[in-house]
């Protein structure tokens, strides 16, 4: 017998436009948003992280949007075990919940579900750390990208947490760190539809380009300085707030702040795009979508899913 619950996960590069149909479709199957956006957990980030606007948060429910704070550690799998505890709460009254969230490993956490890590000996993690410490985040960078192609394709590489712990798990266990985030270990009670929101490349620039002047505009700048305190905690080192914490401290000016945010966050987008297109369970629509197609193509889905023996 065929599942008869359903999880629609929008994906796609940030900026894209991902928000505003996950609520849509939302609205259609009068159902709740689970956010994957991890950038959007913290309660003291707004404008760098692009949070949902009073009006789209009124609109659906959402859940995992600013939830936690930047002074506690939360991580994919904190963020499965929740996400799923509140996955089977909402199935009870509601055959279809919407996700959405540009964060391909906390996607995959859900739908997928995450193998369990090795243990990592301290010692191979402190020599990370001295390695950063004196040859740069650049070579540590390219030996993930040597040795694990696929998580550098879809890693937020700017942040040194991440590369860290994923070399960690590499040197350890002698196994790509890609390999612990795709195995379908844990059985999932629903289906899951994957909707891709695309365009062309320079399109995608453009609205990035765009999207940080406005954050600009609407003043990144004083949020950066409000958490500048927790400056060593891995949820700020990230695109919008690593740049200026270094025009903070005299290293750059800040228009080269500005222009490091958005090249860091172009080079996060194609590193989403890589990803996802990998994935074949994706359906790709343009980002000037026709909602009409997008919600035929669901009941398609669920109808096929009936249909199936």
């Amino acid at each position: 017998m065929p599942k008869s619950k359903y999880l629609i996960s929008i994906v796609g590069p940030t900026g894209i436009g991902k928000t505003k149909l996950a609520i849509e479709i939302a609205k259609v199957f009068e159902t709740e948003i689970i956010s994957s956006d991890s950038r959007q957990f913290y309660k003291e980030l707004n404008i760098g992280t692009a949070v949902p606007s009073t009006i789209e948060l009124e609109a659906v429910k959402h859940h995992f949007i600013q939830h936690i704070s930047v002074k506690e550690t939360y991580n994919v799998g904190d963020f499965e075990r929740d996400a799923i505890e509140i996955l089977n709460k909402l199935f009870k009254t509601n055959d279809v919940v919407v996700m959405v969230g540009g964060s391909g490993l906390y996607e995959k956490a859900i739908t997928q579900g995450l193998d369990k890590f090795p243990e990592v000996e301290t010692k191979i993690k402190s020599n990370l750390e001295h390695e950063l410490d004196k040859y740069g985040l650049e070579k540590l960078q390219l030996e993930l990208k040597a040795k694990d192609p696929n998580y550098y394709a879809q890693a937020d590489i700017q942040n040194t947490q991440r590369v860290i712990r994923a070399l960690s798990v590499i040197r350890s266990s002698g196994q790509a760190f890609s390999n612990y985030l795709s195995k379908d270990k844990n059985k999932r009670e629903f289906n899951s539809i994957l909707i891709g929101l695309t365009a062309s490349r320079e399109i995608i620039y453009n609205r990035i380009n765009l999207r940080v002047d406005q954050m600009v505009e609407n003043g990144l700048l004083v949020e950066a300085k409000s958490v500048y305190k927790y400056k060593e905690q891995n949820s700020l080192n990230t695109v919008g707030y690593k740049e200026l914490f270094e025009y903070f401290e005299g290293k750059i000016d800040f228009d080269e702040a500005v222009r490091l945010i958005k090249r860091n966050t172009r080079r996060f987008a194609k590193r989403q795009l890589t990803w996802y297109r990998k994935d074949d369970r994706v359906e790709w629509f343009d980002y000037q979508y026709d909602k009409a197609k997008i919600l035929s193509y669901i009941e398609d889905k669920i109808q096929g899913e009936y249909k199936s023996p």
